[in-house]
């Protein structure tokens, strides 16, 4: 039968390799293809110009900070691009989900609101909306699909606070979303919210969950 894709993005530093064990363990699912893709190596300017795989640049870690305009956007249209591929292949739209961790889960959310067709869900882990300025003026056909967001109140990387703010955001014009708090976690993931995206998604994987 057909199948619900999957595509998770790694935050700053991370590859495709790491996310690709939580798929086929924690979030193991019948019926569910995940696409891991590793960003490029670029330097980035908050690791004193490092070479790392990142999405985009960051200049600082503060809420008016300048953001790399360009590098969502191409990092964007990259990740829209995985999606339109397996829509060429039979899968439709609204079994397709993205998600990602930090800045993965940055590039999800604006590639997944912003996206032409209507999508399964979009899933947000220890991170914040990006360009937010331009929302929600550049959502489309994804005003109310599912999205679970989810941080760490104790978050030294990503602060709690910019994933709140980003939810209120995002409820403002989706309010489809559900905002998930891990008390005492810092940037990184847990059984428990692994628990929490794997009952999201089959709920809105809807029949594919169940057969």
């Amino acid at each position: 039968g057909s199948s619900g894709i999957n595509a998770e993005y790694g935050g700053l530093g991370d590859t495709g390799n790491g996310w690709s064990d939580v798929m086929s363990g924690e979030l193991n699912m019948d019926h569910v293809k995940y696409i891991c893709p590793t960003a490029t190596s670029i330097p980035v300017t908050v690791n004193m110009g490092m070479r790392m795989p990142a999405w985009y640049d960051i200049t600082s870690i503060s809420e008016n900070a300048d953001e790399d305009d360009a590098g969502i956007k191409k990092s964007s249209s990259y990740v829209q691009s995985l999606i339109e591929e397996e829509e060429k292949k039979g899968i439709p739209s609204d079994k397709i989900f993205v998600g990602g961790f930090s800045q993965g889960g940055a590039i999800s959310l604006y590639a997944g609101l912003s996206y032409k067709n209507k999508l399964g869900g979009i899933i947000a882990l220890s991170c914040y909306l990006p360009l937010r300025n331009e929302f929600p003026g550049i959502v489309t056909a994804n005003k109310d699909t599912p999205l679970i967001q989810c941080h760490g109140s104790m978050d030294p990387v990503v602060p709690y606070r910019f994933g709140q703010v980003s939810s209120i955001l995002i409820n403002s014009f989706n309010p489809s979303i559900q905002f998930r708090t891990y008390t005492g976690l810092g940037h990184s993931a847990c059984p428990e919210e692994f628990r929490d995206v794997k009952k999201f998604l089959t709920q809105n994987l809807g029949d594919l969950a169940a057969s």
